[in-house]
């Protein structure tokens, strides 16, 4: 590790940063998510991390950062390191136990808050767009999509998609989305703007390699060999059944055409008047298909 800084993308850093202090975490959700005018997030607490659901018999999960608005809103928070299709279903999941988990037995529903689930993903693949980063999910009428059920929200923002100038109006988003992007192991001297901003730079300073004990700076160094381990095994199942579909697509063009020209073959000489027998016996297909011609 040669910089000053941490990654804040792993696991110790991340959490450390966003789920330890709270005006970080409402600056971020703020900056990132889609909230109507009027309604910033003035002050949040922590929720357990672990969410338990009420039939012991069914999946436990674990998010990155969860936690409420003083009386309404919940917020999820993920950071995910490698894209694939599992995790989109988790996040279903998890905020679907973020609505159940907040009644108790006779509690009215008209007590239920919404639930915003932000994903931050250190990959693409979610969206096929190349220039398009955020992702804005909400319950909709199809056919008048502006007619929307408030109760739950996903956010999915691609990190490598990323460019400042594609949400300029916004700074507070663009200097988040920047410390989260540019600053990594060999970061010396972090972006100006980073510095002169009061909660991108408080951001900073928790990671400084000398605010780490060397057990979490070991553990951070296992997270990345986890996380380079997952991401070379993905790419090679990735390469892997690519080629074993080309493979298995050039053996079914190979068959596709032999067929199609034997019923070729076949429809002109059964034009000729030749038996139908013979003409199954010269072209390998069956009495049924020839009579079908």
């Amino acid at each position: 590790m040669e910089g000053k800084y941490l990654d804040p993308k792993a696991d110790v850093t991340f959490k450390k940063i966003f789920g330890e202090h709270e005006d970080l975490m409402m600056s971020l959700l703020n900056a990132l998510l889609p909230l109507d005018e009027g309604k910033r997030i003035e002050q949040v607490e922590y929720l357990p991390a672990e969410l338990v659901p009420e039939n012991p018999g069914k999946k436990n999960s674990i998010v990155d950062v969860r936690c409420r608005e003083t009386g309404g809103r919940h917020f999820i928070v993920e950071m995910q390191m490698n894209w694939n299709n599992e995790f989109e279903q988790r996040v279903i999941l998890n905020a679907s136990k973020a609505v159940v988990k907040q009644l108790g037995e006779g509690e009215d529903y008209s007590l239920l808050q919404p639930v915003y689930s932000l994903n931050l993903i250190n990959d693409v693949g979610f969206d096929a767009d190349p220039n398009d980063f955020y992702h804005d999910y909400a319950i909709v009428n199809v056919a008048h999509t502006d007619r929307i059920i408030d109760g739950l929200r996903f956010i999915f923002v691609e990190l490598p998609k990323f460019k400042p100038q594609t949400i300029a109006e916004r700074k507070m988003a663009v200097l988040w989305l920047r410390f989260l992007t540019e600053i990594g192991r060999g970061t010396v001297e972090p972006p100006t703007e980073l510095l002169e901003n009061p909660e991108t730079n408080k951001a900073l300073r928790i990671l400084e390699k000398s605010a780490y004990t060397e057990s979490q700076l070991y553990a951070y160094e296992r997270y990345w060999d986890a996380v380079y381990y997952e991401r070379g095994i993905v790419r090679s199942g990735y390469k892997k059944g690519r080629a074993e579909g080309i493979e298995q697509g050039l053996q079914q063009g190979i068959e596709q055409g032999l067929q199609q020209g034997a019923m070729t073959i076949a429809h002109n000489l059964k034009g000729l008047g030749m038996a139908i027998a013979d003409i199954a016996k010269a072209t390998g297909l069956s009495i049924e298909e020839i009579e079908r011609l």
